[in-house]
């Protein structure tokens, strides 16, 4: 099999895109004997994408299409994917290249419509070019993949697809998150970022949705501090007046620079991972917490519980949030075997994540779409 990807998230984003796309090229490489094409609009050699003889990187080439990558990726791909005469065109983030369903089996994958569902928190310039994409990608494409039941719900519902069109193939996460590491090597990490012997976890970007404050807030008091991993957004500043308000500047710190075994080094040693989410497609934070035998706090309804499985703990992410997550902190610290039932439950339910699922299911998409 002869598989073509839009490759720009996996060379270029840092975040859940980028993670999603470098993920399932790595499990096809090792699962697989397919040859991997990966479209890419500008040359990038790292981010831990891996070319090997059956995986190959096309890159703009000519003065026109390298001055114009987005063309170069809307248009171009699709006479490309003809020349290289693939057996299957997959789009990783909601896009696809404009008529390349002509002449391709296609598939798509569309993580969340959060944009359609939260308009606020988007541009009307962002919200007008995304729906385009996704709602030509959702209706051109020979078949959906959705990362939740959640997306595929919305998916229906904001594009009116026919759900047999549309297959729930769920995430998996870095092999990093899924290793044991020695004392040692937590050791060293914990000493490098001075690491208090127990904390509170957030891992995302630290922007509204995510409500990252409402921890702050519910830490406000104790002892206890809150360790965030993330990129800041403008949002961040109201974490930044409250904590300087409450004298709280100490207790709440966010890391940079974490390579990915560093983070699931932070991942085991963390006492709990706060998810308090507003909505998420998916919400990988909570897979990587699970595979590292975290206890979880998140948030009701979205595709949550799905990520977080019964031994999770859920939270209100819009009313009273910060109180429900101080009276679930103080009754998970009040109560370790509770907390030991959370880590090996969570364990258990997080396998249906593994990269052999993944593939599985992945593997029944492209090849319903090629017979």
């Amino acid at each position: 099999m002869k598989i073509g990807f839009d490759a720009k998230r996996a060379f270029h984003n840092f975040r859940g895109l980028g993670n999603y796309s470098r993920d399932l090229i790595r499990i096809l490489q090792e699962r697989t004997e397919a040859e991997l094409v990966l479209f890419n609009p500008k040359k990038r050699k790292f981010l831990g994408v891996k070319l090997t003889p059956r995986t190959i990187e096309l890159n703009p080439k000519g003065f026109f299409w390298r001055k114009l990558k987005s063309l170069w990726r809307l248009f171009h791909i699709t006479a490309l994917a003809r020349e290289q005469q693939l057996d299957i065109y997959h789009g990783l983030s909601g896009e696809i290249s404009v008529g390349i369903y002509k002449y391709v089996p296609t598939v798509v994958t569309i993580h969340d419509l959060i944009f359609l569902r939260f308009p606020q928190w988007y541009s009307t310039f962002d919200r007008k070019i995304h729906t385009l994409k996704f709602r030509y990608a959702a209706q051109k494409a020979q078949h959906i993949i959705a990362i939740s039941e959640q997306t595929k719900r919305d998916i229906v519902d904001y594009f009116h697809i026919d759900p047999n069109k549309i297959s729930v193939v769920y995430q998996g996460c870095h092999a990093a998150f899924k290793q044991i590491y020695t004392e040692e090597e937590k050791a060293k990490v914990r000493e490098k970022y001075a690491l208090p012997d127990r904390f509170v976890l957030n891992v995302g970007a630290i922007e509204q949705r995510k409500n990252a404050l409402e921890i702050v807030k519910a830490l406000k008091g104790t002892d206890l501090p809150l360790i965030m991993v993330g990129k800041k957004t403008a949002y961040y500043e109201k974490i930044e007046a409250y904590c300087k308000e409450n004298d709280m500047q100490s207790q709440v710190r966010v890391l940079s620079g974490v390579s990915m075994q560093e983070l699931a080094m932070i991942y085991q040693m963390a006492t709990i991972f706060c998810y308090p989410s507003v909505f998420e497609g998916f919400g990988i934070p909570i897979i990587e917490a699970l595979f590292s035998k975290t206890p979880v706090i998140t948030s009701k309804g979205s595709c949550f519980e799905e990520a977080g499985g019964s031994g999770s703990v859920y939270i209100n992410s819009t009313e009273n949030t910060a109180q429900e997550i101080r009276s679930m902190i103080e009754q998970l610290l009040a109560a370790p075997e509770r907390m030991q039932q959370m880590r090996e439950e969570g364990y258990s339910y997080v396998q249906k994540f593994t990269d052999e699922n993944v593939c599985e299911n992945l593997l029944k998409v492209y090849q319903k779409v090629i017979s």
